[in-house]
């Protein structure tokens, strides 16, 4: 028969077994730390702490427990926080939290960046949670200088509180983080700075009856971190059996100047109208005014402007004893608001408000909202709703009165430029 030990035997044999056991461990971990692997992770002999049974609540008063502890070189994270990764391909982020992102930075504004990363696809984060930025490449960086608003051209450095930029000359310029307005990527060429998008519907129909319908819109806009030019077309035409049943254009330009972070000035703006069957044969408008930027992020633009103008209309025909053609100054009021929905839809409305003479019309107003579907990566469906009002329409010569309102439907693709 087999004698059973007696219990202190059997304790003092486990607490050897696991003191060896203990020591075969750090041995081992050191050799792994001496071979590099460890990273920074140092096991030393002074890292083997006695632990007192008050702490682990032994029975045995005496009992101790060695406790293999792995302290982290300071050296090594010190380099480690200070090392920065190259930027001979990519743009670098560093969040707040410690996190590196490699990419493309699409733009910075409102305190909002809009970062391509390579890993995580396209993503919007707040500039506040921006530790670093590590530009590649030439960027265009807007500063709110006590002179005004000025845009460099270089290679940008955020640390910090701290922006450095390095000039095409060589030269290094340093601001202060909070009086960064922008950053663009640079434009290779002035074709860099233009967009055009331009949308056609077509509708043709034959046999009991016969009817062709056009409608074509384009917008072209040219912009850069000082200013924007805009022109906007929008044109409609049908005819049924020969007999023409609508037909009218109208084509907006406007050109602003960014005076600081939320205001523009728009030095002139100008519409040309025409529509016979609302008995206008030509409306010019022209003004100049000014504009807020209630939302501007990279998602999201909300625009208001507006400012005195001047307002010259010919009508088809008019009434004995009226003129066909009116002058008026005149109150001009916009809103454009633009925000992306989902990855592929856009939506945009843009309303324009005249103020005129009783001649005139008493007021106009022209609105459009637009849902704008993605297909490919150059080719949209749109979907536009429009509404033209004039409150007091010019009497036709022969006493008929054209309708205040004219709505309208339009499809239409677009093909992006």
């Amino acid at each position: 028969m087999i004698n059973y030990l007696p219990h202190t035997v059997l304790q003092t044999l486990a607490r050897r077994a696991g003191t060896l056991l203990a020591v075969y461990c750090l041995s081992v971990a050191g050799v792994w730390a001496e071979s590099g692997a460890a990273s920074g992770l140092d096991l030393t002999i002074s890292d083997i702490n006695p632990t007192a049974n008050s702490e682990l609540s032994f029975a045995d008063p005496s009992q101790s427990l060695l406790l293999a502890q792995a302290s982290v070189d300071s050296e090594s994270t010190s380099n480690w926080e200070t090392s920065k990764p190259p930027t001979d391909q990519f743009d670098w982020i560093q969040t707040t939290s410690g996190e590196w992102l490699k990419g493309e930075m699409k733009v910075l504004y409102s305190d909002q960046l809009e970062f391509d990363s390579d890993e995580f696809g396209l993503q919007t984060l707040d500039w506040g949670d921006v530790a670093q930025l590590l530009g590649h490449g030439v960027k265009r960086v807007s500063i709110d200088l006590p002179e005004g608003l000025r845009v460099f051209n270089g290679v940008i450095t955020v640390v910090g509180e701290k922006i450095s930029l390095v000039t095409s000359t060589g030269g290094v310029e340093e601001f202060d983080r909070s009086l960064l307005v922008s950053i663009t990527p640079g434009a290779n060429s002035e074709q860099d700075n233009w967009t055009t998008k331009i949308s056609l519907g077509l509708n043709f129909t034959s046999g009991n009856s016969e009817q062709t319908d056009y409608s074509l819109k384009f917008d072209i806009w040219r912009q850069t971190p000082e200013n924007r030019f805009v022109v906007n077309y929008l044109g409609n035409f049908s005819k049924a059996r020969d007999l023409e049943t609508v037909n009218n254009h109208r084509l907006n330009a406007f050109y602003d100047i960014f005076a600081a972070r939320e205001y523009f000035w728009r030095p002139i703006f100008a519409e040309y109208y025409r529509d016979p069957f609302q008995n206008i044969d030509t409306r010019a408008t022209i003004g100049v005014g000014a504009g807020y930027h209630i939302i501007d992020t990279p998602k999201t633009t909300w625009d208001i402007s507006g400012g005195p103008a001047y307002r010259m209309t010919r009508y088809v025909s008019v009434v004995p004893g009226d003129s066909d053609d009116v002058d008026t100054p005149a109150l001009v009021g916009s809103t454009f608001y633009d925000t992306t929905l989902t990855k592929t839809v856009d939506f945009n409305v843009r309303y324009n408000l005249s103020i005129v003479n009783q001649e005139s019309g008493t007021y106009t107003h022209h609105a459009i909202a637009t849902f704008e579907t993605e297909v490919t990566s150059i080719l949209d469906f749109d979907v536009s709703l429009i509404w033209d009002r004039t409150r007091d329409p010019q009497v036709r010569s022969d006493g008929s009165v054209p309708k205040q309102d004219d709505y309208q439907l339009m499809l239409t693709l677009g093909v992006d430029i």
